[in-house]
Protein backbone atom coordinates (compact mmCIF):
# COMPACT_ATOMS: atom_id res chain seq x y z
CA UNK A 1 0.00 0.00 0.00
CA UNK A 2 3.50 2.30 -0.30
CA UNK A 3 3.77 5.08 -2.79
CA UNK A 4 1.46 5.48 -5.68
CA UNK A 5 -1.46 2.95 -6.34
CA UNK A 6 -1.41 -0.37 -4.36
CA UNK A 7 -0.69 -3.62 -5.19
CA UNK A 8 -4.39 -5.33 -5.05
CA UNK A 9 -2.64 -9.17 -6.35
CA UNK A 10 -0.66 -8.94 -3.34
CA UNK A 11 -3.19 -7.83 -0.86
CA UNK A 12 -5.46 -10.38 -1.96
CA UNK A 13 -3.07 -13.72 -2.14
CA UNK A 14 -2.07 -12.35 1.21
CA UNK A 15 -5.10 -11.94 3.12
CA UNK A 16 -7.11 -14.93 1.05
CA UNK A 17 -4.06 -17.32 1.90
CA UNK A 18 -4.50 -16.64 5.91
CA UNK A 19 -6.87 -18.01 9.00
CA UNK A 20 -8.98 -15.46 10.33
CA UNK A 21 -6.88 -16.05 13.40
CA UNK A 22 -3.55 -15.51 11.26
CA UNK A 23 -5.03 -12.59 9.94
CA UNK A 24 -5.91 -11.03 13.86
CA UNK A 25 -1.93 -11.47 14.34
CA UNK A 26 -1.16 -9.31 11.01
CA UNK A 27 -3.41 -6.64 12.21
CA UNK A 28 -1.55 -6.44 15.79
CA UNK A 29 1.96 -7.40 13.94
CA UNK A 30 1.23 -3.58 11.70
CA UNK A 31 0.06 -1.77 14.64
CA UNK A 32 3.25 -2.47 16.57
CA UNK A 33 5.54 -2.28 13.28
CA UNK A 34 4.09 0.73 11.82
CA UNK A 35 1.79 2.08 14.74
CA UNK A 36 -0.93 2.48 12.46
CA UNK A 37 -4.38 0.42 11.76
CA UNK A 38 -4.68 -2.19 9.20
CA UNK A 39 -8.12 -1.57 8.51
CA UNK A 40 -8.10 1.99 8.10
CA UNK A 41 -5.42 1.66 6.04
CA UNK A 42 -7.08 -0.83 3.62
CA UNK A 43 -10.35 1.07 3.37
CA UNK A 44 -8.70 4.00 2.23
CA UNK A 45 -6.52 2.25 -0.09
CA UNK A 46 -9.02 -0.18 -1.75
CA UNK A 47 -13.03 0.99 -2.81
CA UNK A 48 -16.04 -0.92 -3.72
CA UNK A 49 -16.55 -4.13 -3.27
CA UNK A 50 -12.97 -5.43 -3.41
CA UNK A 51 -12.84 -3.10 -0.26
CA UNK A 52 -15.89 -4.72 1.18
CA UNK A 53 -14.60 -8.31 0.91
CA UNK A 54 -11.12 -7.31 2.16
CA UNK A 55 -11.89 -5.24 5.11
CA UNK A 56 -14.61 -8.02 5.85
CA UNK A 57 -12.50 -10.39 6.05
CA UNK A 58 -9.95 -8.28 8.38
CA UNK A 59 -12.59 -8.33 11.08
CA UNK A 60 -13.26 -11.25 13.68
CA UNK A 61 -16.30 -13.08 13.11
CA UNK A 62 -18.66 -11.26 15.90
CA UNK A 63 -17.70 -8.38 14.88
CA UNK A 64 -18.07 -9.00 10.93
CA UNK A 65 -21.74 -10.29 12.17
CA UNK A 66 -22.30 -7.44 14.14
CA UNK A 67 -21.25 -4.72 10.92
CA UNK A 68 -23.43 -6.45 9.15
CA UNK A 69 -26.48 -6.46 11.18
CA UNK A 70 -25.70 -2.68 12.21
CA UNK A 71 -25.69 -2.35 8.16
CA UNK A 72 -28.61 -3.82 7.72
CA UNK A 73 -30.84 -1.67 10.34
CA UNK A 74 -29.59 1.59 9.99
CA UNK A 75 -30.85 4.30 7.23
CA UNK A 76 -34.35 4.46 6.23
CA UNK A 77 -35.09 0.60 5.46
CA UNK A 78 -34.55 -2.54 6.64
CA UNK A 79 -32.29 -5.34 5.14
CA UNK A 80 -34.63 -8.58 6.81
CA UNK A 81 -33.21 -10.76 4.66
CA UNK A 82 -29.64 -10.21 6.44
CA UNK A 83 -31.04 -10.37 9.84
CA UNK A 84 -32.65 -13.72 9.32
CA UNK A 85 -29.29 -15.05 6.95
CA UNK A 86 -27.54 -14.16 9.86
CA UNK A 87 -29.91 -14.95 12.86
CA UNK A 88 -31.46 -18.33 11.83
CA UNK A 89 -27.97 -19.99 10.98
CA UNK A 90 -25.92 -19.19 14.29
CA UNK A 91 -25.10 -21.20 16.99
CA UNK A 92 -25.75 -20.31 20.50
CA UNK A 93 -21.60 -19.77 21.04
CA UNK A 94 -21.87 -17.43 17.79
CA UNK A 95 -24.97 -15.50 18.89
CA UNK A 96 -23.53 -14.51 22.29
CA UNK A 97 -20.68 -13.13 20.60
CA UNK A 98 -22.38 -10.92 18.07
CA UNK A 99 -24.19 -9.66 20.86
CA UNK A 100 -21.00 -8.68 22.88
CA UNK A 101 -19.09 -7.58 19.31
CA UNK A 102 -22.03 -4.96 18.75
CA UNK A 103 -22.15 -3.84 22.63
CA UNK A 104 -18.20 -3.36 22.00
CA UNK A 105 -18.46 -1.69 18.52
CA UNK A 106 -21.72 0.39 18.61
CA UNK A 107 -22.09 1.23 22.60
CA UNK A 108 -25.70 -0.18 22.44
CA UNK A 109 -27.66 -3.36 22.91
CA UNK A 110 -28.83 -5.19 19.33
CA UNK A 111 -31.67 -6.49 20.66
CA UNK A 112 -32.92 -2.72 21.46
CA UNK A 113 -31.98 -1.93 18.08
CA UNK A 114 -33.29 -4.68 16.40
CA UNK A 115 -36.73 -4.25 18.46
CA UNK A 116 -37.06 -0.26 17.11
CA UNK A 117 -36.55 -1.53 13.66
CA UNK A 118 -38.69 -4.48 12.87
CA UNK A 119 -42.28 -5.18 14.48
CA UNK A 120 -44.99 -7.92 15.15
CA UNK A 121 -44.27 -12.10 15.23
CA UNK A 122 -40.99 -11.31 12.95
CA UNK A 123 -39.89 -9.30 15.78
CA UNK A 124 -40.82 -12.10 18.49
CA UNK A 125 -39.17 -14.79 16.32
CA UNK A 126 -35.96 -12.41 15.86
CA UNK A 127 -35.55 -11.77 19.91
CA UNK A 128 -35.89 -15.03 20.64
CA UNK A 129 -33.06 -16.21 18.24
CA UNK A 130 -31.22 -12.96 20.14
CA UNK A 131 -31.11 -15.06 23.54
CA UNK A 132 -28.99 -18.15 22.51
CA UNK A 133 -31.13 -20.24 24.53
CA UNK A 134 -31.66 -23.24 22.38
CA UNK A 135 -31.16 -26.95 23.58
CA UNK A 136 -27.60 -28.37 22.87
CA UNK A 137 -27.39 -30.81 19.83
CA UNK A 138 -27.10 -33.52 21.89
CA UNK A 139 -30.34 -33.01 24.06
CA UNK A 140 -33.29 -34.80 23.03
CA UNK A 141 -36.57 -34.85 24.76
CA UNK A 142 -38.15 -38.03 23.75
CA UNK A 143 -41.28 -37.53 25.78
CA UNK A 144 -41.32 -34.17 23.90
CA UNK A 145 -41.18 -35.11 20.42
CA UNK A 146 -44.67 -36.12 19.29
CA UNK A 147 -46.31 -33.51 22.05
CA UNK A 148 -44.07 -31.00 20.25
CA UNK A 149 -45.47 -32.06 16.48
CA UNK A 150 -49.15 -32.48 18.41
CA UNK A 151 -48.33 -28.76 19.09
CA UNK A 152 -47.18 -27.21 15.84
CA UNK A 153 -50.08 -29.30 14.19
CA UNK A 154 -52.92 -28.02 16.63
CA UNK A 155 -51.34 -24.10 16.67
CA UNK A 156 -51.66 -24.28 12.80
CA UNK A 157 -53.62 -27.07 10.17
CA UNK A 158 -56.24 -28.24 12.57
CA UNK A 159 -57.75 -25.02 13.58
CA UNK A 160 -59.06 -21.97 11.91
CA UNK A 161 -56.16 -19.16 12.56
CA UNK A 162 -52.63 -19.62 13.22
CA UNK A 163 -51.21 -19.84 17.27
CA UNK A 164 -47.82 -17.65 16.01
CA UNK A 165 -46.25 -18.14 19.91
CA UNK A 166 -46.37 -22.03 19.76
CA UNK A 167 -44.16 -21.92 16.37
CA UNK A 168 -42.13 -19.75 18.32
CA UNK A 169 -41.67 -21.42 21.22
CA UNK A 170 -40.83 -24.91 19.75
CA UNK A 171 -38.63 -23.60 16.36
CA UNK A 172 -36.86 -21.42 19.08
CA UNK A 173 -35.62 -23.06 21.71
CA UNK A 174 -35.56 -27.27 21.50
CA UNK A 175 -32.42 -28.44 20.11
CA UNK A 176 -31.43 -28.77 16.32
CA UNK A 177 -31.51 -33.16 16.43
CA UNK A 178 -34.66 -32.49 18.74
CA UNK A 179 -36.61 -30.42 16.08
CA UNK A 180 -35.15 -33.01 13.07
CA UNK A 181 -37.11 -35.69 15.02
CA UNK A 182 -40.45 -33.43 15.52
CA UNK A 183 -40.90 -32.49 11.77
CA UNK A 184 -40.51 -36.04 10.53
CA UNK A 185 -43.46 -36.54 13.23
CA UNK A 186 -45.06 -33.81 12.01
CA UNK A 187 -44.92 -35.26 8.60
CA UNK A 188 -46.86 -38.27 9.90
CA UNK A 189 -49.99 -36.57 11.68
CA UNK A 190 -50.33 -33.85 9.22
CA UNK A 191 -49.23 -35.88 5.92
CA UNK A 192 -47.38 -33.11 4.23
CA UNK A 193 -43.70 -31.47 5.31
CA UNK A 194 -43.55 -28.55 8.28
CA UNK A 195 -42.33 -25.97 5.56
CA UNK A 196 -45.51 -26.66 3.56
CA UNK A 197 -47.91 -26.12 6.57
CA UNK A 198 -45.47 -22.74 7.53
CA UNK A 199 -46.05 -21.40 3.86
CA UNK A 200 -50.30 -21.89 4.31
CA UNK A 201 -50.52 -20.51 7.68
CA UNK A 202 -47.83 -17.78 8.23
CA UNK A 203 -46.92 -14.58 5.49
CA UNK A 204 -44.05 -12.18 5.40
CA UNK A 205 -40.69 -11.88 6.50
CA UNK A 206 -42.12 -13.75 10.09
CA UNK A 207 -43.24 -16.74 7.42
CA UNK A 208 -39.27 -16.14 5.78
CA UNK A 209 -37.84 -16.51 8.64
CA UNK A 210 -39.21 -19.07 10.44
CA UNK A 211 -38.50 -21.54 6.77
CA UNK A 212 -35.15 -20.00 6.82
CA UNK A 213 -35.04 -21.54 10.91
CA UNK A 214 -36.62 -24.65 9.57
CA UNK A 215 -33.82 -25.02 6.57
CA UNK A 216 -31.13 -24.15 8.96
CA UNK A 217 -32.33 -27.37 11.71
CA UNK A 218 -32.07 -29.53 8.53
CA UNK A 219 -29.30 -28.70 6.86
CA UNK A 220 -27.39 -25.64 7.30
CA UNK A 221 -25.01 -26.06 4.28
CA UNK A 222 -27.74 -26.54 1.56
CA UNK A 223 -29.20 -23.29 3.45
CA UNK A 224 -26.52 -21.49 2.51
CA UNK A 225 -26.01 -23.28 -0.51
CA UNK A 226 -29.65 -21.56 -1.94
CA UNK A 227 -29.18 -18.79 -0.48
CA UNK A 228 -25.75 -18.34 -2.84
CA UNK A 229 -27.38 -19.58 -6.07
CA UNK A 230 -30.34 -16.85 -5.50
CA UNK A 231 -28.07 -13.91 -5.17
CA UNK A 232 -25.91 -15.21 -8.20
CA UNK A 233 -29.13 -16.12 -10.29
CA UNK A 234 -30.97 -13.81 -12.66
CA UNK A 235 -30.10 -10.00 -13.74
CA UNK A 236 -27.08 -8.91 -11.44
CA UNK A 237 -25.34 -10.30 -8.39
CA UNK A 238 -26.34 -9.43 -5.19
CA UNK A 239 -22.93 -8.79 -3.67
CA UNK A 240 -23.64 -7.95 0.05
CA UNK A 241 -25.22 -11.51 0.48
CA UNK A 242 -22.43 -13.31 -1.73
CA UNK A 243 -19.67 -11.46 0.21
CA UNK A 244 -21.41 -12.16 3.98
CA UNK A 245 -22.19 -15.96 3.07
CA UNK A 246 -18.64 -16.43 1.50
CA UNK A 247 -16.63 -15.06 4.30
CA UNK A 248 -18.24 -16.13 7.22
CA UNK A 249 -18.58 -19.96 6.51
CA UNK A 250 -15.24 -20.47 4.82
CA UNK A 251 -13.69 -21.71 7.78
CA UNK A 252 -17.06 -23.67 9.22
CA UNK A 253 -18.61 -25.70 6.33
CA UNK A 254 -17.73 -24.38 3.15
CA UNK A 255 -16.78 -27.54 1.33
CA UNK A 256 -19.85 -29.39 2.98
CA UNK A 257 -21.73 -25.58 0.72
CA UNK A 258 -20.01 -27.02 -2.57
CA UNK A 259 -21.15 -30.55 -2.39
CA UNK A 260 -24.84 -29.59 -1.66
CA UNK A 261 -24.67 -26.71 -4.63
CA UNK A 262 -23.13 -29.13 -7.20
CA UNK A 263 -25.78 -31.37 -5.98
CA UNK A 264 -28.56 -29.10 -6.22
CA UNK A 265 -27.94 -27.46 -9.08
CA UNK A 266 -25.78 -29.69 -11.10
CA UNK A 267 -22.75 -27.17 -11.26
CA UNK A 268 -19.97 -25.92 -9.04
CA UNK A 269 -19.66 -22.70 -6.87
CA UNK A 270 -16.77 -22.01 -8.08
CA UNK A 271 -17.76 -22.46 -11.68
CA UNK A 272 -20.74 -19.78 -11.14
CA UNK A 273 -18.88 -17.56 -8.86
CA UNK A 274 -15.85 -17.41 -11.74
CA UNK A 275 -17.94 -15.36 -14.16
CA UNK A 276 -19.86 -12.66 -12.06
CA UNK A 277 -17.87 -12.04 -8.91
CA UNK A 278 -14.01 -13.62 -10.04
CA UNK A 279 -12.45 -11.65 -6.80
CA UNK A 280 -14.45 -14.26 -4.89
CA UNK A 281 -12.78 -17.38 -5.85
CA UNK A 282 -10.11 -17.27 -3.23
CA UNK A 283 -12.75 -17.07 -0.72
CA UNK A 284 -13.64 -21.00 -1.07
CA UNK A 285 -11.93 -23.47 0.83
CA UNK A 286 -10.29 -25.84 -0.80
CA UNK A 287 -9.25 -24.23 -4.04
CA UNK A 288 -6.68 -21.18 -2.69
CA UNK A 289 -7.55 -21.17 1.02
CA UNK A 290 -5.46 -24.23 2.14
CA UNK A 291 -5.81 -23.46 6.29
CA UNK A 292 -9.45 -22.42 6.01
CA UNK A 293 -9.55 -26.11 3.53
CA UNK A 294 -7.88 -27.92 6.59
CA UNK A 295 -10.24 -26.52 8.98
CA UNK A 296 -12.95 -27.20 7.18
CA UNK A 297 -12.08 -31.14 6.11
CA UNK A 298 -11.42 -31.84 9.72
CA UNK A 299 -15.05 -31.06 10.42
CA UNK A 300 -16.22 -32.74 7.36
CA UNK A 301 -14.22 -35.55 8.20
CA UNK A 302 -16.19 -35.70 12.11
CA UNK A 303 -19.10 -36.22 9.80
CA UNK A 304 -18.24 -38.22 7.44
CA UNK A 305 -17.45 -40.98 9.90
CA UNK A 306 -20.54 -40.18 12.08
CA UNK A 307 -22.31 -43.35 10.83
CA UNK A 308 -25.72 -42.86 8.65
CA UNK A 309 -28.85 -45.12 9.71
CA UNK A 310 -29.98 -46.21 5.94
CA UNK A 311 -33.52 -46.86 6.19
CA UNK A 312 -35.79 -48.95 3.57
CA UNK A 313 -39.52 -48.30 3.17
CA UNK A 314 -40.21 -51.55 3.05
CA UNK A 315 -40.44 -53.92 5.98
CA UNK A 316 -41.25 -57.41 7.16
CA UNK A 317 -44.93 -57.87 7.89
CA UNK A 318 -45.76 -58.52 11.18
CA UNK A 319 -48.82 -60.94 10.83
CA UNK A 320 -46.76 -63.09 7.96
CA UNK A 321 -49.21 -66.14 6.81
CA UNK A 322 -46.99 -67.21 3.38
CA UNK A 323 -50.04 -70.08 2.92
CA UNK A 324 -52.63 -67.50 3.36
CA UNK A 325 -50.94 -65.30 1.03
CA UNK A 326 -49.88 -68.12 -1.77
CA UNK A 327 -54.19 -68.93 -1.77
CA UNK A 328 -55.49 -65.17 -1.89
CA UNK A 329 -52.81 -64.41 -4.88
CA UNK A 330 -54.29 -67.53 -6.23
CA UNK A 331 -58.08 -66.39 -5.87
CA UNK A 332 -56.80 -63.13 -7.06
CA UNK A 333 -55.57 -64.41 -10.83
CA UNK A 334 -58.32 -67.36 -10.93
CA UNK A 335 -61.09 -66.96 -13.12
CA UNK A 336 -62.16 -64.23 -15.64
CA UNK A 337 -59.83 -60.90 -15.00
CA UNK A 338 -57.60 -60.15 -12.42
CA UNK A 339 -57.36 -58.74 -9.41
CA UNK A 340 -54.67 -56.35 -9.31
CA UNK A 341 -55.40 -54.44 -5.64
CA UNK A 342 -55.11 -57.95 -4.19
CA UNK A 343 -52.05 -58.69 -5.75
CA UNK A 344 -50.42 -55.68 -5.29
CA UNK A 345 -51.29 -55.26 -1.62
CA UNK A 346 -49.60 -58.50 -0.81
CA UNK A 347 -46.22 -58.24 -2.75
CA UNK A 348 -45.79 -54.42 -2.17
CA UNK A 349 -46.00 -54.97 1.49
CA UNK A 350 -44.01 -58.01 2.20
CA UNK A 351 -40.15 -58.24 2.47
CA UNK A 352 -38.18 -59.85 -0.15
CA UNK A 353 -37.46 -62.74 2.27
CA UNK A 354 -41.20 -63.21 2.91
CA UNK A 355 -41.72 -63.33 -0.84
CA UNK A 356 -39.67 -66.09 -1.49
CA UNK A 357 -41.54 -67.81 1.68
CA UNK A 358 -44.93 -67.48 -0.56
CA UNK A 359 -43.43 -68.63 -4.04
CA UNK A 360 -42.64 -71.80 -2.31
CA UNK A 361 -46.12 -72.03 -0.47
CA UNK A 362 -47.59 -71.25 -3.88
CA UNK A 363 -45.53 -74.75 -5.31
CA UNK A 364 -45.70 -76.97 -1.92
CA UNK A 365 -49.86 -76.09 -2.08
CA UNK A 366 -51.15 -75.24 -5.49
CA UNK A 367 -48.35 -77.03 -7.52
CA UNK A 368 -47.90 -73.86 -9.89
CA UNK A 369 -45.06 -71.78 -10.71
CA UNK A 370 -45.93 -68.29 -8.89
CA UNK A 371 -43.78 -66.17 -11.39
CA UNK A 372 -44.99 -67.58 -14.42
CA UNK A 373 -48.54 -67.32 -13.35
CA UNK A 374 -48.19 -63.61 -12.57
CA UNK A 375 -46.68 -63.37 -16.02
CA UNK A 376 -49.40 -64.25 -17.53
CA UNK A 377 -51.81 -62.25 -15.42
CA UNK A 378 -50.05 -58.81 -15.71
CA UNK A 379 -49.04 -56.55 -18.63
CA UNK A 380 -46.50 -53.78 -19.09
CA UNK A 381 -44.44 -51.57 -16.24
CA UNK A 382 -46.77 -53.06 -13.60
CA UNK A 383 -45.82 -56.91 -14.75
CA UNK A 384 -42.00 -55.61 -15.15
CA UNK A 385 -42.45 -54.38 -11.37
CA UNK A 386 -44.34 -57.15 -9.39
CA UNK A 387 -41.89 -59.97 -11.41
CA UNK A 388 -38.74 -57.51 -9.86
CA UNK A 389 -40.06 -57.90 -6.58
CA UNK A 390 -40.64 -61.03 -6.79
CA UNK A 391 -37.34 -62.07 -7.56
CA UNK A 392 -34.33 -62.19 -4.79
CA UNK A 393 -32.15 -59.19 -5.12
CA UNK A 394 -29.09 -60.85 -6.75
CA UNK A 395 -31.64 -62.46 -9.38
CA UNK A 396 -33.26 -59.44 -10.21
CA UNK A 397 -29.40 -57.56 -10.12
CA UNK A 398 -28.60 -60.51 -12.72
CA UNK A 399 -31.72 -59.63 -14.59
CA UNK A 400 -31.07 -56.20 -14.55
CA UNK A 401 -27.20 -57.36 -15.88
CA UNK A 402 -28.69 -58.76 -18.89
CA UNK A 403 -30.94 -56.59 -19.89
CA UNK A 404 -28.81 -53.64 -20.17
CA UNK A 405 -26.30 -55.83 -22.38
CA UNK A 406 -28.69 -57.47 -24.77
CA UNK A 407 -29.77 -56.10 -27.84
CA UNK A 408 -28.70 -53.68 -30.32
CA UNK A 409 -27.28 -50.91 -27.71
CA UNK A 410 -25.89 -51.01 -24.13
CA UNK A 411 -27.00 -49.40 -21.27
CA UNK A 412 -24.06 -47.94 -19.57
CA UNK A 413 -25.67 -46.34 -17.25
CA UNK A 414 -27.40 -49.41 -15.54
CA UNK A 415 -23.87 -51.17 -15.62
CA UNK A 416 -22.33 -48.20 -13.85
CA UNK A 417 -25.12 -47.87 -11.41
CA UNK A 418 -25.47 -51.59 -10.30
CA UNK A 419 -21.72 -52.15 -10.25
CA UNK A 420 -20.29 -49.16 -8.71
CA UNK A 421 -23.08 -49.28 -5.73
CA UNK A 422 -23.17 -53.21 -4.58
CA UNK A 423 -20.95 -54.67 -1.99
CA UNK A 424 -18.71 -57.17 -2.70
CA UNK A 425 -21.76 -59.33 -1.35
CA UNK A 426 -24.22 -58.52 -3.69
CA UNK A 427 -21.86 -58.92 -6.61
CA UNK A 428 -20.97 -62.13 -5.56
CA UNK A 429 -24.51 -63.30 -5.33
CA UNK A 430 -25.28 -61.23 -8.62
CA UNK A 431 -22.18 -63.43 -10.37
CA UNK A 432 -23.72 -66.42 -9.10
CA UNK A 433 -27.02 -65.78 -10.14
CA UNK A 434 -25.73 -64.66 -13.45
CA UNK A 435 -24.89 -68.24 -14.52
CA UNK A 436 -27.73 -70.00 -12.75
CA UNK A 437 -30.40 -67.99 -14.73
CA UNK A 438 -31.00 -68.80 -18.50
CA UNK A 439 -27.34 -66.83 -19.34
CA UNK A 440 -25.01 -69.27 -20.97
CA UNK A 441 -22.25 -67.09 -20.44
CA UNK A 442 -20.36 -65.76 -16.63
CA UNK A 443 -20.88 -62.05 -16.12
CA UNK A 444 -17.74 -61.18 -16.76
CA UNK A 445 -17.60 -62.57 -20.15
CA UNK A 446 -21.12 -60.77 -21.04
CA UNK A 447 -19.34 -57.29 -20.16
CA UNK A 448 -15.92 -58.43 -22.28
CA UNK A 449 -18.05 -59.13 -25.35
CA UNK A 450 -20.22 -56.23 -24.79
CA UNK A 451 -17.89 -53.57 -23.65
CA UNK A 452 -14.57 -52.53 -24.86
CA UNK A 453 -11.53 -50.36 -24.21
CA UNK A 454 -10.69 -49.14 -20.66
CA UNK A 455 -14.76 -48.76 -19.27
CA UNK A 456 -14.51 -52.82 -19.92
CA UNK A 457 -11.47 -53.24 -18.03
CA UNK A 458 -12.93 -50.96 -15.17
CA UNK A 459 -16.63 -52.79 -15.12
CA UNK A 460 -14.71 -56.28 -15.24
CA UNK A 461 -12.35 -54.91 -12.04
CA UNK A 462 -15.96 -54.10 -10.01
CA UNK A 463 -17.46 -57.39 -10.96
CA UNK A 464 -14.61 -59.53 -10.02
CA UNK A 465 -14.33 -57.61 -6.57
CA UNK A 466 -11.16 -58.77 -6.17
CA UNK A 467 -2.21 -50.28 -20.48
CA UNK A 468 -2.14 -46.80 -19.68
CA UNK A 469 -0.92 -46.08 -16.34
CA UNK A 470 -3.22 -43.39 -15.36
CA UNK A 471 -6.44 -45.75 -15.92
CA UNK A 472 -4.43 -48.49 -14.14
CA UNK A 473 -3.70 -46.16 -11.23
CA UNK A 474 -7.00 -44.93 -10.73
CA UNK A 475 -8.48 -48.91 -11.10
CA UNK A 476 -6.47 -49.99 -8.41
CA UNK A 477 -7.23 -47.62 -5.87
CA UNK A 478 -10.87 -46.96 -7.06
CA UNK A 479 -11.67 -50.44 -7.76
CA UNK A 480 -10.34 -52.21 -5.17
CA UNK A 481 -10.29 -50.33 -1.73
CA UNK A 482 -12.64 -50.38 0.50
CA UNK A 483 -15.56 -46.78 1.04
CA UNK A 484 -14.38 -46.21 3.99
CA UNK A 485 -10.90 -46.46 3.16
CA UNK A 486 -11.21 -44.68 -0.20
CA UNK A 487 -13.35 -41.83 1.83
CA UNK A 488 -9.89 -40.93 3.64
CA UNK A 489 -7.62 -41.07 0.89
CA UNK A 490 -9.73 -39.25 -0.96
CA UNK A 491 -9.84 -36.60 1.89
CA UNK A 492 -6.16 -36.66 1.67
CA UNK A 493 -6.14 -35.81 -1.94
CA UNK A 494 -8.43 -32.95 -1.26
CA UNK A 495 -5.95 -31.49 1.67
CA UNK A 496 -2.55 -32.34 -0.56
CA UNK A 497 -3.87 -30.72 -3.65
CA UNK A 498 -6.78 -28.67 -2.88
CA UNK A 499 -8.49 -29.96 -5.93
CA UNK A 500 -11.76 -32.67 -5.89
CA UNK A 501 -11.36 -35.83 -7.54
CA UNK A 502 -14.34 -35.27 -9.33
CA UNK A 503 -12.21 -32.12 -11.07
CA UNK A 504 -9.44 -34.38 -12.05
CA UNK A 505 -11.84 -37.21 -13.36
CA UNK A 506 -13.49 -34.98 -15.51
CA UNK A 507 -10.46 -32.66 -16.44
CA UNK A 508 -8.35 -36.07 -17.64
CA UNK A 509 -10.74 -38.68 -18.49
CA UNK A 510 -13.64 -39.08 -20.92
CA UNK A 511 -16.91 -40.94 -22.07
CA UNK A 512 -18.15 -44.10 -20.15
CA UNK A 513 -14.86 -44.27 -18.25
CA UNK A 514 -15.38 -40.50 -16.74
CA UNK A 515 -18.24 -41.86 -16.12
CA UNK A 516 -17.93 -44.62 -13.89
CA UNK A 517 -15.01 -43.20 -12.27
CA UNK A 518 -17.63 -40.25 -11.52
CA UNK A 519 -19.79 -42.60 -9.64
CA UNK A 520 -17.60 -44.33 -8.08
CA UNK A 521 -16.48 -41.02 -5.99
CA UNK A 522 -19.88 -39.53 -6.32
CA UNK A 523 -20.94 -42.73 -4.62
CA UNK A 524 -18.39 -42.33 -1.68
CA UNK A 525 -19.44 -39.13 -0.69
CA UNK A 526 -23.04 -40.20 -0.53
CA UNK A 527 -23.86 -42.82 2.37
CA UNK A 528 -27.49 -42.16 1.42
CA UNK A 529 -26.58 -42.47 -2.47
CA UNK A 530 -28.00 -39.42 -3.40
CA UNK A 531 -27.11 -40.03 -7.27
CA UNK A 532 -29.89 -43.18 -7.39
CA UNK A 533 -32.19 -40.14 -7.78
CA UNK A 534 -30.99 -38.58 -10.80
CA UNK A 535 -31.82 -39.11 -14.44
CA UNK A 536 -35.25 -40.82 -13.46
CA UNK A 537 -37.62 -38.95 -15.59
CA UNK A 538 -39.76 -41.27 -17.37
CA UNK A 539 -37.25 -44.18 -18.05
CA UNK A 540 -39.36 -46.63 -16.06
CA UNK A 541 -36.63 -49.85 -16.29
CA UNK A 542 -34.82 -47.36 -14.57
CA UNK A 543 -37.25 -45.81 -12.08
CA UNK A 544 -38.39 -49.75 -11.46
CA UNK A 545 -34.86 -50.95 -11.11
CA UNK A 546 -34.26 -48.39 -8.00
CA UNK A 547 -37.54 -48.85 -6.28
CA UNK A 548 -37.22 -52.60 -5.98
CA UNK A 549 -33.41 -52.83 -5.27
CA UNK A 550 -33.28 -50.21 -2.30
CA UNK A 551 -36.66 -50.58 -0.86
CA UNK A 552 -35.38 -52.78 1.54
CA UNK A 553 -32.03 -50.89 1.92
CA UNK A 554 -31.96 -47.06 2.24
CA UNK A 555 -35.01 -45.63 -0.21
CA UNK A 556 -35.89 -43.94 3.02
CA UNK A 557 -32.72 -42.09 2.57
CA UNK A 558 -33.26 -41.40 -1.13
CA UNK A 559 -36.51 -39.70 -0.70
CA UNK A 560 -35.02 -37.10 1.58
CA UNK A 561 -32.45 -36.81 -0.83
CA UNK A 562 -34.44 -36.43 -3.75
CA UNK A 563 -36.48 -33.50 -1.76
CA UNK A 564 -33.17 -32.24 -0.91
CA UNK A 565 -31.90 -31.80 -4.56
CA UNK A 566 -35.02 -31.87 -6.57
CA UNK A 567 -38.33 -29.36 -6.88
CA UNK A 568 -40.62 -31.89 -6.05
CA UNK A 569 -40.76 -34.90 -3.35
CA UNK A 570 -40.11 -38.65 -4.66
CA UNK A 571 -43.49 -39.12 -3.80
CA UNK A 572 -44.91 -36.19 -6.06
CA UNK A 573 -42.89 -37.29 -8.56
CA UNK A 574 -43.59 -40.53 -9.02
CA UNK A 575 -47.31 -39.11 -8.67
CA UNK A 576 -47.22 -37.28 -11.61
CA UNK A 577 -44.98 -39.12 -13.90
CA UNK A 578 -46.87 -42.39 -13.63
CA UNK A 579 -50.24 -43.61 -13.66
CA UNK A 580 -52.94 -46.96 -12.28
CA UNK A 581 -52.04 -49.61 -10.84
CA UNK A 582 -48.27 -49.14 -11.38
CA UNK A 583 -48.30 -45.85 -9.69
CA UNK A 584 -50.00 -47.00 -7.00
CA UNK A 585 -47.67 -50.27 -6.49
CA UNK A 586 -44.52 -48.05 -6.70
CA UNK A 587 -46.12 -45.14 -4.18
CA UNK A 588 -46.16 -48.51 -1.68
CA UNK A 589 -43.19 -48.76 -2.27
CA UNK A 590 -41.87 -45.24 -2.00
CA UNK A 591 -43.76 -45.42 1.43
CA UNK A 592 -45.07 -42.02 1.94
CA UNK A 593 -44.58 -38.54 0.99
CA UNK A 594 -41.67 -36.37 2.29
Amino acid sequence: MKGFGSDKEAILDLITSRSNAQRQEIRSAYKSLYGKDLIEDLKYELTGKFERLIVSLMRLPAYHDAKEIKDAIKGGGTDEKCLIEILASRTNEQIHSLVAAYKDAYGREIEEDIIGDTSGHFKKMLVVLLQGTRDDDNVVHTDLVEEDAQLLYAAGEEQWGTDEAIFIMVLGNRSVTHLQLVFDEYQKIAEKSIEDSIKSELSGDFERLMLAVVQCIRSRPMFFAKHLYKSMKGLGTADNTLIRIMISRSEIDMLDIRECFRLRYEKSLYTMIQVPSSMLKPCIAGEFFPEAAQIAYKMWEISAMTKVQLRGTIVPYADFDPASDAQDLRKAMKGFGTDEDTIINIIARRSNAQRQDIRQAFKSLLGRDLMADLKSELSKNLCRLIMGLMMTPAEFDAKMMKKAMEGAGTDEHALIEILVTRSNEEIQAMCTAYLKGEMTASLEDAIRSDTSGHFCRILVSLAQVNSDEMIDNFMSVLCARSFPHLRRVLQEFVKCTNKDIEQIIKKELSGDVKNVFYAIGKHLFSQCTKDLTKGLGTDDRALIRIMVSRSEIDLFNIRKEFKETHDASLHEFIQGDTSGDYRKTLLMLCGGED
